[in-house]
């Protein structure tokens, strides 16, 4: 997780037996957002972040470069059980190669819904589901 991410939302997604790390535990606190994905990918792992707009910056580079990593999701600031209940759902539906290379936006309206797509930068949605 990336560092702007309430570091109790590892501990809540730990609880429901899922892998998670905080930027904190994985001393990557005060790196910049190019390093924490860096380390990500050396760990295999899907970055959750609130920043979109680097992260969607980081994600075309890839693209461009031809480089992998393991997926990042943008999540909308919410509580962090709010974000683990948005969460589960995708663990539970998506897999990790699922997720590689991917771009994961967790969108929250005002009626409480949301709406989750990948995308590939080809401008094609992989895949688009709501929950209500």
């Amino acid at each position: 997780m990336n560092e702007d991410v309430n570091v109790i939302l590892a501990d809540l997604v730990k609880a429901k037996n899922f892998e998670a790390t905080t930027a904190q535990k994985a001393g990557q606190l005060g790196k910049t957002d190019e390093e924490q994905l860096t380390y990500a990918v050396s760990q295999g792992m899907t970055l959750l972040t609130h920043n979109r707009v680097d992260f969607e910056i980081l994600a075309q580079a890839y693209f461009a470069e031809n480089q992998e990593h393991s997926g990042i999701i943008l999540a909308v600031r919410r509580p962090p059980q709010e974000i683990l209940r948005r969460l589960l759902i995708i663990f539970n539906q998506v897999t990790a190669d699922e997720m590689k290379n991917q771009l994961l936006a967790i969108n929250c309206c005002v009626c409480r819904c949301f709406t989750c797509y990948y995308h590939n930068f080809s401008g094609k949605n992989i895949l688009e589901f709501s929950v209500f």
